[in-house]
């Protein structure tokens, strides 16, 4: 949970200014101690009060003149590096507000001049404006047609991209739908050689080139478009054609 914002306004009543110093001396020697235990850095605080006559240094005395002596050994550039008084620190809170404001009345004459810019679109006319605020009302335009541009742009894109998406979609499935398979070819019967040697395998393809045939005359290539006349299986004098160490 965050802290509430402090405001910096001098307290009137004396008696809650006391007790607000009181408290705020207390949290701000706390702190040194978290950041000289935590982060081992050698660390003091003095501070002075219009209610006590001797100023308060933490840890001690004689640690305050430790870390003073050693503070001023240090170059003058990185003394003054990050150092701040109160008129310093006054100056820089008046510099961060000055930018804040001159932020914030931008932003009005924003809103201002595109008020209107609306009023202008619904027919009011823009006699009263003088040069400045023409200038203005014309650089409010210009911003609000780039958004319009920028938007444009961004829905073109965005519909470029969903329709070749789509057209590559259509096109995938047209092709799958007209994807016709391959005509098989025909098979023939596997012939298995069983360690056969050339002669012996061309008799076997030729003896099943003739089984798939339906005459008993087919003329079978072989070798070198040499060609072989089948015999007639119905005469017995040919009945041992065939070598007798594969076809008994």
């Amino acid at each position: 949970m965050t802290r509430k914002k402090v405001k910096l306004a001098f307290i009137t009543n004396d008696s809650a200014r006391k007790a607000t110093f009181k408290k705020r001396k207390k949290g701000l020697m706390k702190k040194v101690s978290e950041l000289s235990t935590l982060c081992g850095i050698d660390a003091c605080a003095i501070i002075y009060s219009p209610y006590d006559t001797s100023p308060e240094v933490w840890p001690n005395t004689m640690g305050a003149q430790r870390v003073l002596a050693e503070f001023k050994r240090m170059p003058e550039m990185e003394q003054s590096k990050k150092m701040v008084n109160q008129e310093s620190f006054i100056r820089q809170r008046i510099a961060k507000a000055s930018e804040q404001l001159k932020k914030q009345s931008k932003e009005n004459r924003e809103k201002e001049m595109t008020e209107v810019m609306y009023q202008g679109l619904t027919g009011k006319g823009l006699q009263n404006l003088n040069l400045g605020d023409l200038n203005d009302l014309g650089w409010v335009i210009d911003q609000n047609l780039k958004e319009v541009y920028k938007r444009i742009e961004a829905v073109k894109k965005g519909a470029s991209t969903s329709s070749s998406s789509s057209v590559a979609a259509a096109a995938a499935a047209a092709a799958a739908s007209q994807a016709v398979a391959p005509p098989t070819m025909e098979q023939k019967p596997a012939v298995v050689e069983l360690g056969l040697d050339p002669m012996q395998r061309t008799q076997t393809e030729w003896f099943t080139d003739w089984m798939n045939s339906n005459t008993s005359d087919q003329h079978i290539g072989y070798g070198h478009a040499d060609e072989m006349i089948l015999p007639n299986f119905n005469d017995n004098h040919n009945a041992n054609v065939w070598p007798n160490n594969f076809y008994p």
